[in-house]
């Protein structure tokens, strides 16, 4: 641990402010867990767009059935219901057969589409008749989604951040999954955006989510924390990938009062690089085609350098040279610019492993209590 500053201070002692919590019943339906069964009946394609938290996609019809029923609706209002009805009632006999008929006769389902309209009442009037106990989103996708924005304009600021800080490389990620094996409260935005954030950030297999569909799983995350604890978070820039974070989530986490700098020597940081972007250290041109757009900023001799280290297959010194010629001069500038003079708890870690780690998190969390 640094000297600079006592590692482990206690919390000061005071009040936490009451937070009202986002609840699903602003939406005239009971909470989102209480339900056995969720049911998106919208098309996969909007589905993939956005969904409720837990819900299944079972479709009253599919992508290109949809897309079918919608051109024939211009032409001939009636051929159209009855191809939409005749390939409705095939896709939910066919979800009864598979799913719907695994649950138990008492199970709680939700349905709800784009609108509340007639796809969720075809699966509405149909479990109704099965005799489940059935409720159906009144206004559908649009209205919960209209709550979500509403939510994430005030509820994330509401919480009490613990901010960790660093360059690239440093465990921050690491040192908040320890906080959550610890029992602290922790959100990892960068696991919820599916992307390592920055030019090489990317996730090999990986897709991101599309914005509506980030913010619906940070709502979702915030929700489910106790209000008087605070919450464990990773330093983020505006963007992750691309997709960006709520403004209220974003402008809070640099007003927090409880800021820690990661600090750790260069070889552990390599280490955590040649873990994280193994992809680029069996195939080291990759990141340097991502990385070829800082030339206006790095220069062309270094850029340059960078090339010839990864020609010759040196990683470890070309992971290093990138951190030390850009990340770092980046993450210093961009410290300054969001936390000024405020001073930031140190923590120094020479040993990003998972005991160590685990050790630090325990301390951090009973520093807290």
């Amino acid at each position: 641990m640094s000297a600079e500053t006592p590692p482990f201070p206690s919390s000061s002692a005071g009040s936490s402010p009451t937070l009202t919590r986002p609840t699903a019943t602003d939406l005239d339906i009971d909470e989102f867990s209480h339900y056995d069964l969720i049911i998106d009946a919208r098309s996969p394609r909007e589905f993939a767009d956005d969904h409720l938290p837990g819900a299944v996609n079972l479709p009253v019809v599919g992508n290109d059935e949809y897309a079918q029923v919608g051109i024939l609706y211009k032409a001939d209002r009636h051929r159209a219901y009855l191809l939409g009805v005749a390939d409705s009632l095939r896709n939910m006999a066919r979800a009864i057969d598979e799913q719907i008929g695994l649950l138990p006769a008492q199970a709680r389902i939700l349905v709800y589409c784009f609108r509340g309209g007639k796809r969720s009442r075809l699966w509405f009037d149909t479990l109704r008749t099965i005799g489940f106990r059935t409720d159906r989103l009144e206004g559908g996708w649009k209205r919960y989604r209209r709550w979500v924005i509403t939510q994430l304009e005030r509820f994330p600021a509401q919480f009490d951040y613990h901010v960790i800080n660093g360059p690239t490389g440093c465990g921050k990620t690491r040192l908040l999954k320890a906080l959550a094996a610890a029992g602290e409260q922790v959100i990892d935005l960068e696991g919820l955006a599916r992307h390592r954030g920055s030019l090489i950030g990317s996730i090999p297999g990986l897709r991101q989510p599309g914005q509506k569909l980030f913010e619906s799983t940070v709502l979702s995350a915030l929700s489910a924390f106790d209000p008087a604890r605070p919450v464990w978070i990773e330093a983020e820039s505006k963007k992750i990938g691309d997709v960006q974070l709520p403004t209220a989530l974003h402008e809070a986490l640099h007003r927090s009062r409880h800021g820690y700098r990661v600090v750790a020597p260069m070889t552990e940081r390599v280490r955590v690089w040649r873990e994280d972007f193994h992809h680029f250290a069996v195939e080291p041109q990759r990141m340097l085609d991502r990385l070829v757009h800082l030339v206006p900023l790095i220069g062309r001799e270094t850029f340059n350098q960078w090339q010839a280290l990864a020609s010759a297959g040196r990683i470890d010194e070309l992971f290093e040279r990138v951190m030390v010629d850009h990340y770092d001069p980046a993450y210093a500038r961009t410290a300054r610019r969001h936390f000024g003079e405020r001073s930031l708890q140190a923590l120094d870690l020479p040993d990003l492993g998972e005991a160590a780690l685990a050790e630090v998190a325990r301390r951090l969390a009973a520093g807290r209590r």
